[in-house]
């Protein structure tokens, strides 16, 4: 499996509660709906709480102050599904429908995507 994680920033047009509840409910099902011609697997959103706590322990180990709103989460068999999704017509309207709709609400200029493939150490329980 490999992950898709999108680390999102808010258009400041927005306020944060009108932002997560967009992203939370009308993205969402949007996703949900284009699940299936995107070959997505699961999808999680992890919405920012306690933003103070975050950037006091960040500075506290000298890191780089982003301030994320939030992650998405995105998963796929392999990179080869991936690729063979987004180089299908299917695939490539979906994936064109997601991204205009991410312009309605996210900064895309602040934020950021890239892939892992996890490593579990630790064990949900």
């Amino acid at each position: 499996m490999i992950k898709m994680i999108f680390c999102v920033t808010r258009l400041k047009t927005i306020s944060e509660a009108d932002f997560y509840k967009y992203w939370r409910d009308e993205h969402a099902s949007l996703v949900t709906s284009k699940a299936q011609d995107l070959g997505i697997k699961r999808y999680v959103q992890s919405h920012t709480k306690q933003p103070k706590l975050g950037h006091d322990i960040s500075s506290a180990r000298g890191m780089k102050q982003q301030g994320f709103d939030g992650v998405a989460e995105l998963w796929w068999d392999s990179f080869a599904a991936f690729d063979a999704v987004l180089a299908s017509e299917i695939g490539a309207a979906a994936g064109a429908l997601l991204a205009e709709d991410e312009a309605r609400f996210i900064d895309m200029a602040a934020s950021t995507i890239f892939f892992t493939e996890e490593h579990e150490v630790i064990p949900f329980r």
